[in-house]
């Protein structure tokens, strides 16, 4: 994304940088990845307006990937929650369209200009808006949202591993089904501690024949092979972009 905004950004500081990100995974919303965009700032010369929409398009294919992991398995295992995925399809979709279309996008900038102070900030939402629209260019988008789909299945098969080392029967298909939904319930939420970790439990309760220290147990483990340990990953990684910023 970097390079489809033409910002040269060496790939070992790059690879540093996104690592340190994740230690941020456990912020509300994962706001704190702001450091990423600060630090290509710091070591580029290229102000964050110009690089926070390629966060923004992480954040965005991410959870396109997790609606499309969800939609595996949707249908199968709660289909009168259908409604609801094709909802936040639909808004993204809405989204999409609005930033496909530049003289569109300008007109609602130059809208929220008319109220007073905020119009102090709209050159900075255009310049936004011109990266945004760099970011989601249909080759970038979908070449972005073919690489999480992969990161997250990855994720998928790891809850998918855990149950069969305790001895479960649990389907990829339910396994990809359970742990997309509930990284996506909590999605909005510090990491999604707490709320995440209790839609992967409780929905393995509901859904597989298991005990309830079987359905927290695996909780517990995919959480701490796929969020704790980026975090703590992310964690040593800040210490190297501390001494790249001198």
């Amino acid at each position: 994304l970097l390079g489809r905004l033409n910002v040269q950004m060496p790939l070992v500081e790059d690879m540093w940088t996104f690592t340190a990100g994740l230690s941020m995974a456990i912020s509300p919303g994962k706001a704190g990845e702001l450091l990423k965009p600060y630090v290509v700032r710091a070591r580029t010369g290229v102000p964050m307006a110009t690089t926070i929409p390629a966060l923004i398009t992480e954040r965005l294919t991410d959870g396109i990937a997790l609606l499309i992991l969800t939609a595996t398995g949707i249908t199968t295992f709660a289909a009168d929650q259908t409604i609801w995925l094709i909802g936040l399809a639909l808004c993204i979709l809405a989204g999409l369209a609005i930033l496909a279309s530049e003289r569109l996008s300008l007109g609602l900038l130059h809208s929220i200009g008319k109220f007073g102070p905020l119009s102090k900030i709209v050159p900075k939402l255009i310049e936004m808006m011109q990266s945004m629209r760099t970011c989601v260019a249909p080759i970038s988008l979908v070449w972005t949202i073919f690489l999480s789909v992969i990161a997250w299945g990855a994720e998928c098969i790891a809850f998918y591993v855990i149950f069969k080392g305790l001895g479960v029967e649990a389907s990829w298909q339910l396994c990809c089904f359970l742990y997309s939904a509930a990284t996506l319930a909590g999605s909005v939420f510090f990491g999604g501690v707490g709320v995440a970790d209790g839609a992967l439990a409780g929905g393995a309760l509901k859904l597989i024949k298991l005990t309830s220290s079987q359905a927290f147990t695996a909780a517990f483990l995919v959480r701490i092979a796929t969020l704790w340990l980026g975090v703590g990953l992310g964690a040593i990684a800040v210490f190297k972009v501390s001494h790249m910023l001198g």
